[in-house]
C-alpha cells in the first residue's frame, strides 16, 4: 500500500469502469505474473486497448515517482554498514558489485535492429541491462536497455555508471568486464576473479582472492535472481512495442522497457 499511496494521486484514471487501485493491481499482475493482456481484459471486463493503456500509463508514472529510491549511497554510510563478509575479504572500500542480465525480446522486423539485438550468448534477440548492487544487497544503479549484441564492457563504459565513481572506490565484477582501465581513469579499482591466461595454474594468492570474490558475488546473483523471479515479465519474451516510447507522459526518448525495468528494481528494493 505504501507504493500505491505514493503513486496513485499522480495517476490519471484511464477508464471509468475501474478505480485506481484496480488499475494498480493490473500493473502488478502484469509485472509479477506476466498475465497476457487479453486475460487481464477478460478478468476486469474491459478492452485489451484499455488494459494496454493502463499498463503504459502507470509504468511511466511509477518510474517517475519511485525511481529516486534507486540511488547511489553516501560513501561513509556505505562503509559504516558494510557486511562482515565484504569487510573480511576486501576491507570497507567495496562500493558496488556490477553484472549484466539479458531479457528476451521478439525478433524485430527491421534488419538493423535484429542484428543489434541478437545475443550470441543467448542465441536469441535480447536486451541487456547493467545493474549495480551495494554490498548490503540494495540495487543502486540500473542502466537503460541496450541491444543484446553489445559487450558488457561497452555497456559499462557508455551507460553513465562510471560517472558515479569516486577516487578510491572498489568495483567488483565478473571476468567478462574488461573495464579496469576505464575504472582506473576514475581513480577507482576493479576487482575480478583471476584467470590463467598463459599459465596452467593460478597462484595460491589468486586462488584465495578468486574464492573470496565468488563468495561475495553470490549476493549480486541472488538479487538479480530475485528481480527475475519476483517479476516474471522479465523471464518472458517482451514485444517490440516495449522498445519504443509512445506515451504522452514519457520522455520521448525513453522506451517503455526502461521505465518497466526501473520500476521492477525499485520494487525489489522495497
Amino acid at each position: 500500500m505504501v507504493v500505491f499511496d505514493h503513486v496513485a494521486s499522480h495517476v490519471k484514471r484511464q477508464t471509468q469502469s475501474l478505480d485506481r487501485f484496480q488499475e494498480f493491481i493490473i500493473v502488478l499482475m502484469k509485472l509479477r505474473l506476466n498475465v497476457p493482456l487479453q486475460d487481464l481484459a477478460y478478468r476486469f471486463v474491459v478492452s485489451i486497448s484499455i488494459i494496454s493503456r493502463i499498463f503504459f500509463h502507470w509504468i511511466v508514472v511509477m518510474d517517475k515517482r519511485l525511481f529516486p529510491f534507486v540511488y547511489w549511497p553516501d560513501r561513509h554510510q556505505l562503509w559504516k554498514t558494510m557486511p562482515q563478509c565484504f569487510q573480511y575479504a576486501f576491507g570497507r572500500k567495496t562500493t558496488v558489485v556490477i553484472d549484466c542480465f539479458e531479457v528476451f525480446i521478439e525478433r524485430p522486423s527491421n534488419l538493423l535492429a535484429r542484428a543489434q539485438t541478437f545475443s550470441s550468448y543467448k542465441h536469441h534477440n535480447t536486451i541487456k541491462i547493467l545493474v549495480g548492487i551495494t554490498p548490503q544487497g540494495m540495487i543502486s544503479f540500473v542502466s537503460e536497455a541496450w541491444g543484446g549484441r553489445v559487450s558488457d564492457k561497452f555497456v559499462t563504459e557508455n551507460c553513465g555508471f562510471l560517472d558515479k565513481l569516486l577516487p578510491g572506490d572498489m568495483v567488483m565484477a565478473d571476468r567478462g568486464f574488461t573495464v579496469s582501465e576505464s575504472i582506473g581513469l576514475k581513480q577507482a579499482r576493479l576487482v575480478i576473479p583471476a584467470f590463467t591466461k598463459v599459465k596452467s595454474q593460478l597462484d595460491p594468492v589468486d586462488v584465495e582472492q578468486t574464492r573470496e570474490i565468488v563468495n561475495v558475488r553470490i549476493h549480486v546473483e541472488r538479487v538479480i535472481g530475485l528481480l527475475r523471479q519476483k517479476f516474471t515479465i522479465l523471464e518472458g519474451t517482451l514485444p517490440t512495442d516495449y522498445l519504443i516510447s509512445n506515451h504522452e507522459n514519457s520522455d520521448r526518448h525513453t522506451p517503455l522497457v526502461d521505465h518497466m525495468i526501473r520500476v521492477c528494481a525499485v520494487l525489489v528494493n522495497f
